[in-house]
């Protein structure tokens, strides 16, 4: 009898749970939803947020607050929102930085990536591209490379710090293209990027919306593209899918995930929420003026790449040996 009292109450109680998760998951969202982007206003991770922030909570019934959190490279923001209820009121905005490059490379970061949060869609990815100044002795992939092949560490390169993703993917083609360039890291990618068009480092590979502007002056010449295929903003470009090192065709993706333990409810919601706000030619003409593709794939697609690229990343940090300044 004893027994059969407690499996009563445990099964009481298990039911309990389930009918307050069901009805809470059904008066979702009930008060405004944070929205967290892990570095400074300004650059693409928060205007795709701010992009996407106001039709979608224009469609969930609530106010979705842009919140800035930057720091160690996306991971201060990233924690934060590890650490928050997993009731989707505080959700963050995903990057490679954040979920794949610098937890390839810092053992210590505070997070698993694989397992402290709750993927639900990537928005939209962002091309990368390999540029010069157009004081480097070449203006194509061709002579490019074999510049670069000829004089081994006589070239460097500025990324945006140690771990970020124009590091890591420039590690990436070094090791898959066989070419020794010497790493210059900046304390971020507008730093870098200066110093690489006035002439100070001869490369970077950058996102495109960063790089775009400077192109389209000619003060930086671009060489090869990290994309699906040639961009209709640099036709004449080709992908690293064309020069033979595919592996290196990925791009800066920006997504949105909450912390682990999410009601499958409410990820529902949300990702439904996003993809009807991305039907909005408004809204995507605004994120595809940034230089980015529309993505909007499920929560599983965008768990498996996320995963993808952190393991492409932990193999680019193993093979070049590489460790955190």
């Amino acid at each position: 009898m004893f027994l059969a009292n407690q499996r009563a109450r445990l099964f009481s109680a298990v039911l309990m749970c389930a009918l307050s998760t069901s009805v809470f998951s059904q008066n979702y969202p009930s008060k405004p939803i944070k929205l967290l982007v892990p570095f400074a206003a300004g650059g693409t991770t928060d205007i795709v947020a701010r992009v996407i922030a106001e039709p979608l909570g224009r469609i969930l019934g609530q106010s979705v607050i842009v919140d800035n959190k930057p720091g160690g490279g996306g991971v201060v923001g990233a924690l934060e929102t590890a650490k928050s209820p997993p009731d989707g009121y505080s959700l963050g905005v995903a990057t490679v930085s954040t979920t794949a490059a610098n937890p390839a490379i810092n053992p210590k970061i505070p997070y698993n990536v694989l397992t402290d949060f709750t993927p639900i869609v990537n928005i939209a990815a962002t091309p990368n591209v390999i540029a010069v100044h157009p004081s480097f002795p070449a203006k194509d992939y061709k002579t490019f490379i074999d510049v670069i092949h000829k004089n081994p560490g006589q070239y460097s390169y500025s990324s945006s710090g140690t771990g970020g993703i124009g590091h890591l993917q420039t590690e990436l083609f070094k090791n898959l293209s066989g070419s020794f360039i010497t790493h210059i890291p900046y304390r971020g990618a507008g730093p870098a990027l200066n110093d690489t068009v006035a002439g100070q480092v001869p490369m970077i590979f950058d996102n495109l919306p960063s790089a775009l502007p400077f192109i389209k002056e000619g003060r930086l010449v671009p060489i090869v593209v990290a994309a699906p295929q040639r961009l209709a903003v640099l036709p004449n470009v080709p992908t690293f899918k064309e020069v033979g090192l595919e592996p290196v065709n990925r791009m800066a993706y920006y997504g949105i995930y909450g912390p682990k333990g999410m009601p499958k409810e409410v990820v529902e919601k949300i990702h439904a929420a996003v993809l009807k706000a991305l039907e909005d030619p408004a809204v995507r003409k605004r994120i595809e003026d940034t230089g980015s593709i529309i993505i909007g794939n499920t929560p599983e697609q965008f768990a498996q790449q996320i995963k993808a690229e952190f393991e492409v990343y932990k193999r680019v940090v193993e093979n070049q040996k590489l460790k955190l300044d």
